[in-house]
C-alpha cells in the first residue's frame, strides 16, 4: 500500500477507535445507571417530563429513512423491532453503523498482517479479509444483541405473573382494567412496568385498550404477552369473567415457565453443544480471512475451489437447520 495513505488510515483507525470507545462507554453508564432505578417510566417522570415526552423516549417510534426499495425497508424494520425487544435505545442506522465501525477496525488490523506477510496480490488479501472482519463483526454484534434480547424476554416472562396477579386483585377490589394495569405499572420494575405503563399512556391518547394490548405484545415480542392480548381483546368483545380469566392466564404462564425451565435444564448441554458446531465454522473461516487471506485467495484460481464452497455451505445450512430443529422444543 503507498505510503501516502499511511496518515489517512491512521486518522480514520483514530476516529473509529474513538467512536467505538464513546458507545463502549455510553453502554457501561448505561449500565450502571439502570442497575440503580427500578422503573424507567417512573423515573423520567420524576425528573419533570410530561408523560408524552416519556412515551415518545420510550417508545421511540423514529421516522424510517429512504432506505431504498421494498426490501431493504423491510429488513430495517425487522432491524427496529429486534432492537426495541432487545431494549437498546440505540437506533438501527446507529447499529449498523457501531457494527461497520467495528468491521474497519479489525480490517486495519488484517491490513497490518497482510502488509507485513507481503505478497503480490496485496489487493485481493485486503478484500478477502474485509469480508472476514465484516463477517465477525455481524456475527459479534448480532450475537450481543440477541443476549440483550433473551434477557429482557426472560424477564418480562416472570414478571408477567406477578403484574397479572396484581390486576386480578384490583379488579376483584372493584377498580376498572386501565386502574388495575396502572396500579401494576406503579408497583412493578422494569421491564413489565415500563412497559404498562405504556400502555395505559396509549390509552390516555385515545387508543382502545385492545390496540394498547397488541403493541405491547409486539414491542417486547414474548409469547405471553401475546396471550395477556388475546385474553383481555376476546374478553372485552364476548365479556365474562375477566378476574377469573387472568388468574388462569398467570396459572398458565406460571406452569409454562416451569417447563421450560425443566426443558432447557435436560436439554443444555445440547444447545451448548449445538451453539458451539454453529458458531465455530463461520468463526474460524472469518478469522483465517481475517489473519490470514492468502490460505484462500491462493486457491481461487483452482476450478475445484468453487464447487466444493458451494457444496459445503450447503452441507453447513443442512445441519444448521436440522439442529435447530433438535433443540427448539414446543411446550
Amino acid at each position: 500500500m503507498p505510503s501516502v495513505f499511511a496518515p489517512l488510515l491512521y486518522v480514520v483507525v483514530f476516529i473509529v477507535v474513538a467512536s467505538i470507545f464513546q458507545v463502549l462507554a455510553g453502554m457501561f453508564f448505561a449500565a450502571g445507571d439502570r442497575s440503580r432505578r427500578v422503573n424507567r417510566r417512573l423515573t423520567m417522570l420524576d425528573s419533570g417530563l410530561t408523560r408524552e415526552q416519556v412515551y415518545s423516549a420510550l417508545v421511540r417510534k423514529t421516522s424510517v429513512p429512504n432506505v431504498g426499495g421494498v426490501r431493504m425497508l423491510d429488513l430495517y424494520t425487522k432491524i427496529d423491532i429486534y432492537r426495541r425487544q432487545a431494549g437498546l435505545s440505540i437506533s438501527p442506522l446507529r447499529l449498523v453503523a457501531i457494527t461497520a465501525g467495528i468491521a474497519v477496525l479489525l480490517w486495519f488490523i488484517a491490513l497490518g498482517l497482510v502488509r507485513a506477510g507481503g505478497g503480490s496480490s496485496l489487493l485481493l488479501n485486503g478484500v478477502t479479509s474485509l469480508v472476514g472482519a465484516s463477517g465477525l463483526a455481524i456475527l459479534g454484534v448480532g450475537w450481543w444483541v440477541r443476549g440483550k434480547r433473551n434477557k429482557r424476554l426472560k424477564l418480562i416472562e416472570e414478571q408477567l405473573p406477578l403484574a397479572l396477579d396484581i390486576i386480578n386483585r384490583a379488579i376483584r377490589a372493584g377498580h376498572p382494567v386501565i386502574a388495575a394495569v396502572q396500579l401494576a405499572a406503579s408497583e412493578m420494575g422494569d421491564p413489565v412496568g415500563s412497559e404498562f405503563g405504556l400502555i395505559v399512556d396509549e390509552t390516555t391518547y385515545g387508543a382502545e385498550l385492545k390496540e394498547a394490548l397488541v403493541n405491547f405484545a409486539r414491542r417486547t415480542g414474548s409469547q405471553d404477552a401475546h396471550y395477556f392480548a388475546v385474553a383481555v381483546g376476546v374478553q372485552s368483545e364476548t365479556g365474562g369473567n375477566l378476574a377469573e380469566i387472568l388468574n388462569g392466564l398467570a396459572t398458565l404462564i406460571r406452569g409454562r415457565n416451569t417447563l421450560g425451565k425443566r426443558v432447557k435444564a435436560l436439554a443444555s448441554e445440547g444447545k451448548a453443544s449445538a451453539y458451539l458446531l454453529s458458531a465455530l465454522p463461520p468463526g474460524m473461516v472469518g478469522f483465517q480471512l481475517l489473519i490470514n487471506p492468502k490460505y484462500y485467495t491462493d486457491k481461487f484460481s483452482d476450478p475445484a475451489f468453487w464447487p466444493w464452497v458451494a457444496g459445503i455451505l450447503a452441507l453447513y445450512f443442512i445441519g444448521w437447520i436440522m439442529i435447530h430443529r433438535i433443540i427448539n422444543f414446543k411446550y
